[in-house]
């Protein structure tokens, strides 16, 4: 099995704006709790997520490459990690096929875990996180941190049930190890 984990309202609070320095990256209570707890299940880990902060040129690759070095300590400091990190800064006005909603990152993470789209599960909070999963075959599964209430709140296309809906990391974790046999 692999996980993907979308970073914003889903790892780490989601902020007006975008995390531009590592300082400001935290994390929502339980989160790195939560991934410790796959990777203690053996579970596969991957982060998918749109960072078009790069894009934008707020921001350059190298800080970005830091952010992400703070994520793994901060999950590291309650023995956790994830497995891989898979981000797309194009902007919003040029995406390519690996920006949410399209599923180029999530199939890169299935094919660099070897596995195949029954077997992995999307965790995120925005329709885009849940329009990419389904694109690209995988089970999906929305939490109510970030953006989810909205997205929740204003309802999900047919197309893209079914999908389960839990409040945070932790108990979207905790429904998959009670599913796994």
């Amino acid at each position: 099995m692999l996980v993907l984990i979308d970073r914003d309202g889903v790892l780490n609070i989601e902020r007006p704006g975008y995390v531009e320095t590592p300082g400001q990256l935290e994390l929502l209570p339980g989160a790195a709790a939560a991934v410790g707890r796959l990777n203690q299940a053996g579970i596969s880990t991957a982060l998918i997520t749109n960072q078009s902060v790069v894009g934008r040129k707020r921001i350059d690759g190298a800080t970005l490459e830091k952010i992400h070095a703070r994520l793994q300590q901060l999950l590291a400091a309650e023995k956790a990690h994830l497995d891989m990190i898979v981000c797309c800064t194009d902007p919003p006005w040029a995406p390519t096929a690996r920006r949410k909603p399209n599923p180029g990152m999530l199939w890169e993470a299935i094919r660099a875990a070897g596995t195949f789209p029954p077997d992995t599960v999307m965790i995120g909070d925005d329709l885009r996180d849940i329009q990419a999963a389904a694109r690209a075959g995988c089970r999906r599964i929305l939490v109510r941190t970030g953006k989810g209430r909205e997205v929740e709140a204003a309802g999900l296309p047919h197309h893209l049930l079914p999908l389960v809906i839990r409040d945070d990391l932790a108990s979207a974790v905790d429904y998959l190890l009670e599913q796994r046999p």
